[in-house]
């Protein structure tokens, strides 16, 4: 957004009136009536300024149920168990201002990729833990498996963490085989290898959000209709991943692009290459983590639309499960590449 202002140059007073959009009116300045009457004979000269607008907030974000998936609908509180879970309005509030500030100015868009290595495998960071599994992780918590090195700007030769696959940025610029960049759940600028970045553009727009609760175990839909204006399009419950390595763990939190969808995620037994089943309409946001349906394990072949355990304690492997069909809205409802899937506790 910009303001514009008209100044007329006299021989010594300059005529300042102020016009624009700003939420809070236009701004003028008062110029006495003698200077008016003057300036007619002036030259008249029109320059734009920048005008910075103004950051949304939580109390700026308006939420309305008008649900596109009506079933198993949770309400905003309920009970489970001994206790109450509920949707957290108002952190998903704040996550809704921060994601249509982060979309203020032009931008170009990437996405850290490198699901299953396929992008080569990362180097190793300057500091590493390695687990009873041999698994490496930087000193974040973050595994070098399916990761993106990130590098200071001073040292391109070692990285210093790792970032998620999955994890949305603004690209800044290029400097030789590195990307600069700046990950919208990283502090500061890093420097990325271009192979493991993957373009989206400046027309990419975000409208499309998935919450998934980790800690009360649901997951809600939201479209964004307007400035600050949100739709709530499903309240449904859900089962993420849960920690029991070496195979299964927990959904990671954060915010991450759709990048992929299958109709049937096919998956293997834990530590066999035989295949063990498949989960229906599977949306991939992060490394192997899904929002699907029902798992079907072999022999079965044919979908199950819903599990008592939707919305009760984490069995997943990573992956976010729901009812088949609340699976398929989100399969059909939310654009790859244009969605995003933020992971809250």
């Amino acid at each position: 957004m910009r303001h514009f202002f008209l100044f007329t140059c006299l021989a010594v007073n300059f005529l300042f009136v102020g016009c624009g959009n700003r939420k809070d009116g236009p701004v003028f300045i008062v110029v006495p009536d003698a200077v008016l009457a003057d300036s007619a004979s002036a030259d008249t000269i029109v320059v734009e300024l920048p005008f910075e607008e103004k950051l949304l907030a939580a109390s700026d974000i308006t939420l309305v149920k008008e649900l596109l998936y009506d079933k198993y609908t949770l309400e905003d509180s309920y009970p489970y168990k001994d206790t109450v879970r509920s949707f957290k309005w108002e952190v998903i509030r704040n996550c809704l201002a921060y994601i249509e500030n982060m979309q203020r100015d032009t931008a170009k868009w990437v996405v850290l990729q490198n699901y299953k290595n396929l992008n080569n495998e990362a180097p190793l960071v300057r500091r590493f833990v390695r687990d009873a599994y041999h698994r490496v992780a930087d000193t974040f918590g973050v595994e070098r498996y399916q990761s993106v090195p990130l590098y200071l700007f001073a040292d391109t030769v070692v990285p210093e963490r790792y970032g998620r696959d999955g994890t949305l940025a603004h690209l800044i610029g290029e400097e030789g085989s590195f990307c600069r960049i700046r990950p919208v759940t990283l502090e500061d600028e890093w420097l990325a290898p271009r192979r493991y970045l993957k373009l989206l553009g400046d027309t990419a727009v975000f409208n499309h959000v998935v919450f998934v609760d980790r800690l009360d175990q649901n997951i809600t839909a939201l479209e964004c209709t307007g400035k600050g204006e949100w739709k709530i399009r499903s309240m449904n419950p859900a089962t993420t991943g849960r920690h029991a390595p070496p195979y299964a763990q927990e959904t990671p939190l954060g915010m991450y692009l759709l990048q992929q969808k299958k109709t049937r995620m096919v998956f293997l037994k834990d530590g066999s290459a035989a295949t063990g089943g498949y989960a229906p309409y599977a949306s991939r946001f992060t490394n192997g983590a899904y929002i699907h349906g029902v798992p079907v394990n072999v022999p079965r072949t044919s979908m199950i639309e819903y599990s008592g355990s939707l919305g009760t304690t984490p069995r997943s492997h990573m992956c976010v499960r729901n009812a088949t069909s609340h699976a398929r809205f989100i399969f059909d409802w939310a654009p790859v590449e244009r969605a995003l899937v933020v992971v809250i506790e």
